[in-house]
């Protein structure tokens, strides 16, 4: 991808009205995404805050349900009513266990605390990257690997055409939806995705709104 592709990307986070744009193409295009739509509706816009709160939440999310990694941070946030990189820093080992953090998770998050604190990771400027420099300026960071990176342009950055396909909850939505035999692997929902350039976000968003929708 050129500068200016790069710049017009970056531009184009979305919003409300583009979520509803991207529906509508995704929609023309794919029978099996209109059934979504036509049944529960349009996806959430799932946005969260461009902070550090929002990096520690998606930490705390890996490998683990969305109802444990919700309780952890909301007694966090019973500690610390917006989590800080020097707040956090300021807590024990035991103080975060009692909350309900990894010793693994309780690293990555120092981590990512002490690389802000240091002037290593400035989260405004991400804004204004590309897509590309992003995921690589994230994953330079031990504990934030490619799905992290995915999440946050996704659902921070709000950039259009991210696909996390390292997600589980994507892959058995996707399983469902096409109405594959087995589970699709990362690499085939890659290729899977290609079709809905350039709102794979969109299509994600559409993905899990099936997946926490469907009738388990």
């Amino acid at each position: 991808m050129n500068s200016r592709e790069d710049r017009d990307k970056v531009s184009l986070s979305l919003t409300k009205a583009r979520l509803l744009e991207g529906v509508t193409e995704l929609c023309r295009r794919d029978p099996d995404l209109n059934r979504i739509v036509a049944t529960i509706g349009p996806p959430p816009m799932w946005a969260r805050k461009q902070e550090f709160s929002t990096l520690v939440y998606i930490i705390l999310e890996q490998k683990v349900s969305i109802v444990s990694a919700k309780a952890v941070y909301q007694r966090l946030m019973g500690v610390m009513e917006a989590p800080m990189p020097r707040d956090l820093l300021g807590l024990s080992d035991s103080e975060l266990k009692s909350i309900g953090f990894s010793r693994q998770k309780m690293r990555y998050c120092r981590l990512l605390a002490e690389s802000i604190l240091a002037g290593e990771l400035d989260l405004s400027a991400l804004r204004r990257m590309s897509d590309d420099a992003v995921h690589a300026k994230l994953t330079a960071l031990q504990g934030i690997g490619a799905w992290s990176a995915d999440v946050y342009l996704l659902t921070a950055l709000r950039r259009p055409d991210i696909w996390p396909s390292a997600d589980i909850a994507l892959a058995a939505a996707a399983q469902r939806v096409k109405r594959l035999r087995s589970r699709p692997t990362a690499a085939k929902l890659e290729i899977l995705a290609r079709r809905w350039r350039p709102w794979r976000s969109v299509a994600a968003r559409l993905l899990w709104h099936h997946y926490l929708n469907a009738p388990k």
